[in-house]
């Protein structure tokens, strides 16, 4: 569980009218379907640096993008850069990884997203959650002289005000394919696996602010194709709850319109569950959070084809790996856990993102610290869904 604290160090009106009512207690009675794992593979080639926190999406065109944090040397560390995989065939092979950022500072979850004008958005965010680190290093004495240089050049790149003028959330921009991007620019939230694509044509963003304002939960919104964002809604808080224990939120519409978010939970009550709310109305309002039956998290929200709901998420105890929720109701109840991994030596694993193939079949990418490899690594499922 030592990652969870290290994320928790490192992130610090209802218009209840047009809300749908909740129906039951969240989980549905019937027999969960089956996930048939056909592959599971390691798809990261740098087997001594640390891979975390990947999204996966596909194009219009098929091709396949992973994004994460990558160049690292640890969980946490000063190293984090964003970088781009991709495939031209389902998967079976990923090309060499290309950087995308990398800022004097921690670049850490990356998050990717095809707009329907064929725009490429790629998020992330900046970290100094490396210095209390680096301090009890400096004052332990314990550590290996050449990694403490390493950390401490790389710390002192910049003054203490340069390196908090780096923090934010940010956003960028790919017209062409992903062969050129913008500059990294600033939006008001961040989420592990970036914004979704809404049917009128807006871009959706839940999230959370990380480093400015009230550090509010909720959700921004883009008219214009990813290049400037505009804050939407707050979500309401549970009673009890504080807003600041809300974390790394994801969205999907279903296919009636509603909008679905879910949030990771480390308040008091249903700690190291993954929360759910709902909008009728295009977002301008939300429903209170409210407990789904799931311990796990952070999900990534997906509509299949058919127009269930697939949630997929990391299992950080027995069996440790990710796990699979299907809704047949448009997200008013969720399945019991189908298993997509349970191998994981520790709970440093998990993120995973999930995309359906043009065959219906589909295809899951996360990060996972595994007994043979030095480092964490890219780690990817292809599967079917049965039943």
């Amino acid at each position: 569980m030592a990652s969870h604290i290290n994320r928790r160090q490192m992130l610090q009106g209802t218009g209840a009218a047009a809300i749908w009512a909740l129906i039951g207690t969240g989980r549905s009675g019937a027999e969960p379907p089956r996930a048939v794992i056909s592959e599971t593979t390691v798809i990261s080639r740098q087997p001594d640096l640390y891979h975390g926190w990947p999204t996966v999406a596909r194009r219009r065109d098929g091709q396949l993008l992973v994004v994460c944090s990558g160049g690292r040397e640890a969980h946490v560390c000063p190293f984090g850069r964003v970088e781009l995989v991709y495939s031209d065939d389902d998967g079976r092979t990923w090309s060499p990884a290309r950087v995308l950022m990398d800022t004097p500072i921690d670049d850490r979850d990356a998050g990717v997203l095809e707009t329907d004008q064929g725009t490429l958005l790629v998020t992330t965010f900046t970290s100094l959650a490396y210095e209390p680190i680096l301090a009890r290093a400096e004052k332990s004495g314990t550590w290996p002289a050449d990694r403490l240089k390493r950390w401490q050049e790389a710390h002192r790149r910049l003054s203490a005000e340069q390196r908090k003028a780096q923090l934010g959330e940010w956003m960028l921009r790919s017209t062409d394919g992903g062969k050129t991007w913008s500059k990294p620019y600033r939006c008001q939230v961040n989420s592990p696996h970036g914004p979704v694509q809404l049917a009128d044509g807006r871009q959706l963003y839940a999230g959370k602010e990380l480093w400015h304002g009230d550090h509010r939960i909720g959700v921004c919104q883009s008219a214009d194709d990813g290049r400037t964002w505009t804050w939407l809604a707050t979500i309401p808080t549970r009673g009890g709850d504080d807003h600041n224990s809300y974390h790394e939120l994801h969205a999907v519409e279903a296919a009636d319109g509603r909008l679905i978010v879910q949030i990771r939970n480390h308040n008091k009550t249903n700690s190291g569950e993954t929360l759910q709310c709902e909008s009728a109305d295009g977002g301008r309002t939300w429903s209170v959070p409210h407990w789904i039956g799931v311990w796990g998290l952070p999900s990534h929200l997906l509509r299949l084809a058919d127009d269930r709901l697939l949630m997929t998420y990391g299992h950080r105890r027995g069996p440790l790996g990710n796990q699979v929720r299907v809704s047949q109701d448009g997200g008013r109840t969720w399945s019991e856990p189908i298993i997509l991994s349970g191998d994981g030596p520790t709970g440093d694993l998990g993120y995973p993102s999930t995309v359906q193939l043009a065959d219906g079949s589909l295809l899951s990418v996360w990060y996972e610290r595994m007994r043979e490899a030095p480092q964490a690594v890219l780690r990817q499922a292809r599967w079917t869904l049965e039943g």
